[in-house]
C-alpha cells in the first residue's frame, strides 16, 4: 500500500506559536484529505510579530519543533511534505502599525472569497490576509467517513437533527471570527464564503474581527480608562480590590489597536489600581463596541452584517481557556455563569489568590476582564441570548484533535494536492503471506492423507471378495 502523505502548519498566533503534523491517506474521499493530527508542538516564545527587528531569531525559535517533524515524517518524504506558516492577525497588526495594512486588507474583507472557477475550496483574501474563522469551521463537519477522531455528533447533541449546522467562534489575541451557516442567503458578499469539503459545498457567513482579541481589546480597555482619568492614577473596575501595578505610556501604548493621546509622554509611569466594580467593568467593556447597526441591519456590531445566528456552535481558544479558568466550560446555564463572573469580579485580590493558589499574576489579574468581555461579546456581540445559549460548547479538543483553524486549513489544502495513482500490484504483508502458505501446506497434507486413505479402503475392499 502506498504510505500516507504529510503536511505541517505553524499556527503563528500573536502571543505565541504551534506546530501541528497532520497525515491522510494518499487516495482522498471525493477530492478531500481523511486528515488525522499525529502530533502537535508549542513553539517557545512569543509570536512571531515580536520578532520585527530579529526575523533571524523568529526562525531559531521554530527550529525545536521542525526537528521534531522531521523525526515523524519519514525521510524519503520530507521534500515532498507541504509545509504551511499562517501569521494570524498579530502580523496583521505589524503590517498595519507600519501603514501597510489599510488599502490591503479592510475591516470587512472576508477570509475566502468565491471566484468564478475556483472550485477546490477557499481562496485566501489579497496580500494573504486571511483570517481562521472559515478553517476553524471546517474541521467541525461532519462527513461521509466519519473521520476526525470518529466524531459522534448525534450522540452529543440533544436534537440529533441539528448535527450538521454547526458554526465556530474563535477567539485569539487579536482578533475574533464568526462563522456558521445562516439558513439565508448572506446579504453582504463580503461576509460570504465558500466551501468545498468531500464532495459537497457550503455557503458560510464568516466574519473576523480585528483588534477584538482578547489580548487588544482588555488593552483597549486599559487605554479607555486612562484617557477618561486624564491622570496618571487608573482606577480599574474589572481588577481586583487591591490589586496595584504600575506600567508607562509607551508599554500601555504599544499596539496599532489603541491610539495614544498627543499630550500623552511616552515615560510616563502609570498607576493603575482594580476596585472591583462587576456594574462598572460591565459598561466599560460595553463602551469598547458600537452595537448600533444603522443601514446594515442585521448586524453584530460595529455596524457589520450578520444574519441571527443558527445551529449548534463551538466555541475554542480563547473561549474556551478564560472561562475554563472559571470552570464554566460544562454546559452550566447562563444565569449561573453571570453568578460566577459576577462573583469573582466582586472579590478582593487576596480572595482570588486565595481561591487559585497555582495560577499566575496575570491570570488572576485577568480573570474578571476577560470573562466579561467574553460574555459581551458573545452575548451583545454576537447576539446570543438565554435560548441559543445552551447551544454553545467550549471546547479545546474534540476526540483527541485539538481544535482550531489549522486542520480546516489542512483539509483545504488537500483539496488541491492531487491524489496519488493507486498501486498496481498491491502485495500482501509478510505475516499474511507466511500464515496463507502454512495453511495451504496444512490443507494439500490433508488432502493428500484423505486421498491415500480413500484408495486403501478400496484395496482392502477388493481382496475381502476375491
Amino acid at each position: 500500500p502506498l504510505p500516507p502523505q504529510y503536511g505541517l502548519v505553524f499556527d503563528a498566533g500573536s502571543t505565541h506559536t504551534s506546530l501541528y503534523i497532520y497525515q491522510w491517506p494518499a487516495d482522498k474521499e471525493n477530492g478531500t484529505g481523511i486528515v488525522s493530527q499525529v502530533e502537535a508542538c508549542s513553539v517557545s516564545g512569543p509570536g512571531i510579530s515580536s520578532y520585527a527587528d530579529d526575523p533571524a531569531g523568529a526562525g531559531a525559535s521554530l527550529k525545536p519543533c521542525l526537528d521534531k517533524a522531521m523525526k515523524i515524517v519519514p525521510a524519503e518524504q520530507q521534500r515532498d511534505t507541504p509545509t504551511y506558516l499562517g501569521a494570524t492577525a498579530g502580523m496583521r497588526l505589524l503590517r498595519y502599525r507600519h501603514g501597510q495594512v489599510g488599502a490591503s486588507c479592510p475591516s470587512r474583507r472576508s477570509c475566502a472569497t468565491p471566484e468564478p472557477g475556483w472550485h477546490r475550496g477557499t481562496r485566501p483574501g489579497p496580500q494573504g490576509c486571511c483570517p481562521g474563522g472559515p478553517w476553524g469551521w471546517a474541521q467541525l463537519q461532519p462527513n461521509p467517513c466519519c473521520v476526525l477522531g470518529q466524531f459522534s455528533f448525534a450522540e452529543r447533541w440533544e436534537h440529533p437533527q441539528d448535527t450538521e449546522v454547526l458554526g465556530a467562534l474563535d477567539l485569539g489575541g487579536a482578533s475574533t471570527q464568526i462563522t456558521f451557516q445562516p439558513g439565508v442567503p448572506v446579504q453582504d458578499r463580503n461576509t460570504s464564503v465558500f466551501f468545498r469539503l468531500y464532495g459537497t459545498n457550503y455557503s458560510l457567513y464568516s466574519h473576523s474581527y480585528l483588534c477584538y482579541g482578547q489580548t487588544q481589546a482588555l488593552k483597549k480597555l486599559l487605554a479607555a480608562l486612562h484617557q477618561a482619568s486624564s491622570s496618571a492614577q487608573i482606577s480599574h473596575p474589572c481588577y481586583p480590590r487591591g490589586y496595584q501595578e504600575n506600567l508607562t505610556v509607551a508599554e500601555l501604548y504599544d499596539s496599532p489597536c489603541v491610539r495614544a493621546p498627543s499630550s500623552a509622554s511616552p515615560g510616563l509611569v502609570l498607576t493603575v489600581t482594580g476596585t472591583g466594580e462587576p456594574g462598572a467593568c460591565g459598561t466599560a467593556i460595553q463602551r469598547l463596541f458600537n452595537f448600533s447597526c444603522g443601514a446594515q441591519w442585521p448586524c453584530g456590531f460595529n455596524g457589520v452584517y450578520q444574519p441571527p445566528v443558527r445551529g449548534q456552535f463551538f466555541a475554542f481558544s480563547g473561549f474556551y481557556y478564560s472561562l475554563h479558568f472559571l470552570n464554566l466550560t460544562e454546559g452550566q446555564s447562563l444565569s449561573l455563569v453571570n453568578a460566577t463572573i459576577r462573583e469573582i469580579c466582586n472579590s478582593s485580590w487576596k480572595q482570588v489568590q486565595e481561591l487559585f493558589p497555582t495560577a499566575s499574576r496575570t491570570q488572576l489579574r485577568d480573570a474578571c476582564t476577560a470573562s466579561s468581555y467574553i460574555l459581551t461579546l458573545l452575548l451583545q456581540g454576537y447576539k446570543f441570548n438565554y435560548t441559543t445559549w445552551p447551544n454553545i460548547h467550549f471546547v479545546q479538543q474534540v476526540a483527541n484533535i485539538d481544535v482550531g483553524w489549522t486542520l480546516g486549513y489542512m483539509l483545504n489544502l488537500t483539496n488541491m494536492i492531487p491524489s496519488e495513482p493507486p498501486a498496481a500490484v498491491t502485495e500482501l504483508p509478510r505475516c499474511i503471506w507466511t500464515a496463507a502458505t502454512v495453511l495451504l501446506a496444512i490443507m494439500l497434507i490433508f488432502s493428500f492423507c484423505l486421498l491415500t486413505a480413500t484408495c486403501c479402503q478400496r484395496n482392502s475392499s477388493g481382496y475381502e471378495q476375491l
